[in-house]
């Protein structure tokens, strides 16, 4: 959970739920222009971490078995 709890719904042209809205973003890249891993952890507006992968198209990891999110993002950059 957020330190100052969930993330209130927001309106725009559609309204976006507290679990649809990143509330914080970490993120790791190996650098360099070509040939470079990003993965990071999104902590949702309801306080889920999500692990991903990628810079600009990003894909959600699947944590396996004991795995954390952040043993996740860790091995996508092995």
């Amino acid at each position: 959970m957020l330190a100052a709890g969930p993330l209130p719904e927001r309106r725009m042209i559609r309204t976006y739920e507290p679990e649809n809205q990143v509330a914080a973003r970490f993120e790791i890249s190996t650098g360099g222009l070509l040939g470079s891993e990003t993965a990071g952890v999104d902590v949702m507006g309801d306080g889920r971490v999500v692990p991903f992968r990628g810079g600009i198209v990003r894909r959600e990891l699947e944590p396996g078995g004991t795995q954390t999110a952040y043993d996740a993002v860790k091995k996508a950059l092995k």
